[in-house]
């Protein structure tokens, strides 16, 4: 039974405390102790009154969320794994591949937390999650769930709690553990709980506009979500030799090494985000004459690919074309290409016979650059270069860390940043919470400035 009229209320306690004094109003329900704390005496007292006269009305009281049912909004009317789908749903029209995966990710681990029961023993485990994140919460494959997941889907669909739970802080505490928790037990990287209770926050708020809720129930405020840093790992970060190293290795590599070779040229040149890179085309590069290898050219960024997984483009493809990040559709930007890439490049184009409207970057046979072949490239070209030390240290660890050793080496020669932030992309205070404790080399000249104002005389 989700009610009951087995209620005792008793007198109102107070508790005082540096920051003021808390009237905290408490109740027995069902074998369960209800507390709900207030600032000033008379909103505990009011809140009280309640409480008593709805026990004197006859009325029952929920078990789950310990107040008379008068109180209850339309949540316990609406089913959460019914409400997720929905939510879903409503993502998928508005957001990215990459965003819809994620969703699905977060509403997964919630439902496993939202259960009447514990899922029996005779489903597996992986395959209860893959049926909840692969077609539950897809809307492009829900339609053709396999035989075992349906299976699991509807037991899933039968034992979910109601919308109700998320009036119940137990629960709530409950959701916001398992989604911050990985599989083992362990917590998850404090990037992926942020990602994932802001999934959820979203998710509240859409059921408040939705009156099934009456408020917003997870945790504002400090402490609600862990920290994170964006700033770059210093050790990440590659100097000329060690780059030189690295690509240099690739370019020698038997299978397709140079055209991989000038992708990560670009990269420790120009600065591009992966997905920004792949999209190059040659008509976007704009090289000197033939004769002027020494000189500067431009390369013009103004699509991105992003390798989502086809289950989650609405074309089935791998990629999904997108605008810059944090840009509008259809805005650019202009990068300069140094003399070296510019050498690079042209020798690039020459040696794989690409025509204007070919992808500058291409795949084995001349389909998009498949950021496997990037990944499996550059982890090859580490073992091989660094000692076990450095292949075991962040040194050059992702390939995105040759966008951030080129914005850092950019920083470093004096390039102001708002100059930096144009051709990387970013905003001056996000360009500089990321690469400020990579600058260097300045040291020696800010010191005699400071020197320079003088020390306080004596007295």
């Amino acid at each position: 039974m989700d009610t009951t009229y087995d209620v005792k209320i008793w007198k109102i306690g107070t508790r005082k405390m540096a920051k003021g004094t808390t009237y905290t109003v408490r109740w027995f329900l069902g074998g369960r102790e209800w507390r709900a704390p207030f600032a000033t005496a008379a909103l505990a007292d009011a809140f009280r009154s309640e409480l008593v006269g709805a026990t004197r009305r006859g009325e029952a009281f929920s078990v789950t969320t310990g107040r008379p049912v008068s109180h209850r909004s339309g949540a316990a009317e609406v089913s959460w794994y019914d409400f997720a789908v929905q939510f879903a749903d409503h993502q998928w029209q508005r957001t990215s591949g990459n965003s819809r995966k994620n969703t699905a990710k977060a509403l997964t681990a919630a439902t496993l937390a939202l259960l009447k029961a514990p899922v029996p023993s005779a489903y597996d485990p992986v395959t209860v999650r893959r049926a909840l994140r692969e077609y539950a919460f897809n809307a492009r494959r829900r339609a053709a769930v396999p035989a075992d997941e349906s299976v699991v889907l509807r037991w899933i669909e039968r034992n979910s709690l109601t919308m109700a739970a998320w009036e119940s802080t137990t629960k709530v505490d409950a959701v916001l553990h398992a989604v911050s928790s990985l599989l083992d037990g362990t917590t998850a990287a404090a990037s992926s709980v942020k990602r994932h209770r802001r999934i959820l926050n979203v998710a509240m708020e859409y059921a408040v506009r939705h009156d099934v809720l009456r408020t917003n129930p997870l945790p504002k405020g400090r402490g609600a979500s862990p920290k994170t840093s964006t700033a770059v790992d210093k050790r990440s970060l590659l100097n000329p030799l060690k780059a030189a190293g690295l690509l240099g290795w690739v370019r020698g590599r038997p299978r397709g090494g140079r055209r991989l070779h000038a992708f990560f040229a670009t990269m420790y040149y120009a600065g591009p985000r992966p997905e920004e890179a792949i999209a190059v085309d040659v008509m976007d590069v704009r090289l000197p004459a033939a004769a002027a290898d020494d000189q500067w050219g431009e390369i013009l960024f103004h699509t991105a690919q992003p390798e989502v997984g086809k289950h989650w483009t609405d074309d089935g493809a791998i990629h999904e074309e997108r605008g810059l990040k944090g840009r509008a559709a259809d805005d650019m930007r202009v990068v300069p290409c140094r003399p070296a890439l510019t050498k690079i490049l042209r020798e690039h184009i020459e040696r794989e016979a690409l025509k204007p409207g070919d992808l500058l970057f291409q795949g084995e046979k001349g389909e998009i650059l498949a950021g496997s072949v990037i990944r499996r490239a550059w982890r090859s070209a580490r073992k091989e270069v660094l000692t076990p030390e450095e292949y075991a240290s962040p040194l050059g660890k992702r390939v995105y860390d040759l966008r951030h050793t080129c914005l850092t080496n950019w920083l470093n020669d004096g390039v102001p940043p708002a100059q930096v932030a144009e051709w990387a992309g970013n905003s001056v205070p996000v360009l500089l919470a990321i690469y400020a404790r990579c600058i260097a080399g300045h040291l020696p000249d800010l010191k005699k400035r400071i020197e320079a104002g003088g020390d306080l005389p004596e007295v």
